[in-house]
């Protein structure tokens, strides 16, 4: 099972779970039904459709809103904790949840503990409890933006808003602020730095950038970010190793954008609706061409490993 989580801003929305489905621009856990914007609503498109590219079962959420007062937050903490071990997901991605020293130990006290521990995703909100409950090599992946990695190269910074002063006037130097996540041990073993260029880590080392297509209307597109995260979380449940899955979801959000044409206007899911083709094009124009991904496991022939439908 890939289970997501995370919440909505709707302070009406109570707590809701189980399998999830896309149609006509809106995703759907059982009956109810979510626009797809920026997000948790955003990661949870973008998995549902490689999800179904890959002939996989579709995504378990379990969504709350939450304004940032913590209501909805809670709520997903402590149903996680509860039913965790029942779910048995092999893959699990955390998003917009807001950061509870409490009841995010007693959450990790529950995956510490259970039999085969799903690969673990964190983003956004959780990244930042991660971080600051000095748990975060207990997760598999973080997928931060700039700013984000900028967080986790502080090892004094409790919250991104005290992030020292510094490090902003830096952001361009992007490989030392992996570094320094790494040595503070504030980062897991696996990295995707979204950004003008993806940067895919693993273990501390940086094994391979991503810079092409380069669509600079992304960039101010709320959601395109969360895509990435829902995607690559998709990809290790289909069976993708994760630096493989790493580097397919940063190339396909890059070719899904140039898809749909891009401009300030465009909305996230005009996006996600582009991801089966660009998955298309990534079998046939970077695999079959005469780049060699760096991510690729020495002895293996040029293209993937892991599997994409065509």
């Amino acid at each position: 099972m890939l289970l997501l989580a995370g919440t909505i801003p709707n302070k009406e929305q109570p707590l809701i779970h189980g399998r999830a489905r896309i149609d006509k621009g809106r995703f759907f856990i059982d009956d109810k039904c979510f626009p797809v914007y920026r997000g948790t609503s955003s990661m949870i498109g973008a998995a549902i459709t490689i999800c179904r590219h890959q002939g996989v079962d579709e995504p378990y959420c379990v969504v709350a809103g939450d304004i940032g007062r913590g209501q909805g937050s809670r709520l997903i903490y402590k149903f996680l904790a509860e039913n965790m071990k029942a779910l048995n997901p092999s893959v699990c991605c955390f998003h917009y949840i807001m950061p509870d020293l409490v009841l995010h130990r007693e959450l990790y006290d529950v995956l510490k503990n259970i039999q085969r521990r799903p690969f673990l995703i964190a983003d956004a909100g959780y990244m930042y409890i991660a971080k600051m409950s000095g748990l975060a090599d207990f997760y598999d992946l973080f997928t931060p933006d700039v700013g984000e990695l900028a967080f986790l190269a502080d090892k004094r910074s409790p919250h991104p808003f005290y992030t020292r002063g510094f490090i902003f006037y830096r952001p361009e130097d992007i490989e030392d602020f992996i570094f320094k996540a790494y040595t503070g041990k504030n980062a897991p073993r696996f990295l995707l730095v979204k950004g003008a260029v993806d940067f895919i880590c693993e273990d501390g080392k940086i094994v391979d950038r991503i810079d092409k297509p380069d669509v600079e209307a992304l960039e101010c597109i709320g959601g395109t970010g969360d895509t990435i995260t829902g995607m690559v979380a998709a990809l290790i449940f289909s069976g993708c190793k994760p630096k493989e899955a790493s580097y397919i979801a940063a190339v396909a959000n890059r070719i899904a954008g140039s898809l749909a044409n891009p401009t300030p206007a465009t909305q996230v899911l005009e996006i996600i609706c582009c991801i089966p083709e660009a998955l298309k094009r990534i079998l046939k124009e970077d695999f079959k061409g005469n780049r060699k991904p760096a991510i690729l496991y020495e002895g293996e022939e040029q293209g993937l490993s892991c599997k994409l439908k065509t």
